[in-house]
């Protein structure tokens, strides 16, 4: 198997390193492992491409690169450049440290990187370690992802269909808040919402006497419906949620119908 990684919190992040282990185990021994990854953190960019201007692609190594852009143009590098005569047979986006669950998945670099995959016709699966107080100060944070990630992709690849509609499947995937030996199992889970929790800014003053915004997020610990991802995830089980990048309200369809 080939596999392409790419993620949104850049080439040197230790997340990256967990998933290329997990793209081991499942490339096996005569797989090709290549990496496309952002050149510095590219966190909250969502599916962004860099549309109007042109960036810079450095070769680091043997497979290894490093773009001047979004996880989204990694993935249009990856398949259109870099690996334009060889393409890959899977597309895996993160670790990302921090959950993309529920809200979060909108505005997520590393679900961005999946779903221009899915837009390209390449299966994609985004991997997410959700953060909290039982695992952030481990000697490994993401050892929920690293124990448990390649078997998981393995399942979700057997049970996705052959057949596939126009906006094809990927999949967002979030290792709960524990550590590897408190992982409960896996729950298939819609999108999830944190009622209350929105995204605000912090003023802060330079030295200088300038005013600065920071973006800041709200709670993560807050739960989401039962059932959803977050949820699931706060509970310690990892979260499987199906997308696609479709964004039609369908339920929509027929009560507009009067405007025709």
């Amino acid at each position: 198997m080939r596999i392409l990684l790419t993620n949104d919190d850049g080439i040197n992040a230790p997340g990256l390193i967990v998933l290329e282990a997990i793209a081991r185990g499942l490339a096996g021994p005569s797989g090709e492992i290549w990496i496309v990854a952002p050149a510095f953190e590219q966190s909250g960019v969502a599916h962004c491409i860099s549309y109007t201007h042109p960036f810079m692609v450095a070769k680091l190594a043997e497979r290894r690169y490093a773009a001047e852009g979004s996880p989204a143009d990694c993935v249009i590098v990856g398949l259109h450049d870099v690996m334009k005569d060889c393409p890959p047979d899977l597309v895996l986006s993160g670790v990302n440290r921090g959950n993309n669950s529920a809200e979060n998945t909108l505005y997520s670099g590393t679900i961005g990187g999946a779903m221009e995959a899915a837009l390209q016709g390449i299966p994609a699966i985004a991997l997410s370690q959700y953060y909290g107080p039982r695992n952030r100060d481990l000697d490994d944070p993401f050892e929920a992802a690293a124990l448990h990630g390649a078997d998981l992709v393995r399942r979700i690849l057997e049970a996705t269909p052959t057949e596939q509609n126009d906006y094809r499947l990927f999949y967002n995937v979030n290792f709960p808040p524990v550590p590897a030996d408190e992982v409960l199992g896996a729950r298939v889970a819609p999108q999830g919402y944190r009622r209350d929790i929105r995204f605000g800014v912090e003023p802060h003053n330079s030295p200088s006497g300038r005013r600065f915004l920071w973006i800041k997020g709200g709670n993560q610990h807050n739960p989401t419906a039962p059932g959803t991802d977050a949820a699931a995830n706060l509970e310690g089980y990892i979260s499987v949620t199906p997308m696609r990048a479709d964004l039609t309200a369908h339920d929509m369809l027929g009560a507009l119908k009067a405007i025709e």
